[in-house]
């Protein structure tokens, strides 16, 4: 995982006359704020696949979950490169931000019980772990919840190579983080 700041650099190419780089704490402050996300993955053919997810910002990684057999974590099981995006749909404002990196299936007890307080606290949902996995439980959490039946998820954690930030608003601009 990232542990320092990443270098920045404005691709002037592409942003306002002006304009200065953005920096690395407002990108986390659009990864740890945003609601919904988009995962792009790549099927085994080549094509490329992308999805909606809701996911968190922990620990200068991103985190997020997916059925064991559905698309997503197929093609992350098969390769590992993928893209996370999130920003805002409106031309003239905002922050959209592009993550690149490698998916890692999360399996450790110390995560796994990371992510289930953190989807608790954001989303309101509720996880239980239990056998390197994740739990989707009902809305009522027990201390003895028996998760027989109850379906399981693979978390995975997209520790960023590289970032692009595209600022817009008054002043564009396109800013490169390299971890």
């Amino acid at each position: 995982m990232p542990t320092n700041t990443p270098t920045t650099e404005l691709d002037g190419r592409y942003s306002s006359p002006g304009a200065t780089a953005r920096p690395w704490s407002d990108a986390s402050v659009a990864l740890e704020t945003a609601e919904i996300y988009w995962v792009s993955t790549i099927h085994p053919d080549g094509r490329p696949n992308a999805a909606p997810i809701i996911g968190l910002w922990l620990d200068g990684a991103f985190h997020f979950t997916t059925g064991e057999e559905e698309r997503k974590a197929l093609n992350l099981r098969q390769n590992p490169h993928c893209a996370i995006t999130t920003g805002c749909n409106r031309y003239g404002e905002g922050l959209d931000v592009v993550i690149e990196g490698e998916a890692t299936q999360v399996t450790d007890q110390a995560t796994l019980t990371q992510m289930v307080e953190a989807y608790k606290s954001k989303f309101d949902w509720n996880f239980a772990v239990g056998d390197g996995v994740l739990h989707l439980v009902g809305m009522e959490i027990t201390d003895k919840i028996d998760l027989a039946g109850q379906p399981a998820v693979a978390a995975f954690r997209v520790t960023p190579v590289k970032a692009f930030g595209f600022g817009r608003g008054e002043t564009f601009t396109q800013t490169r983080w390299t971890f």
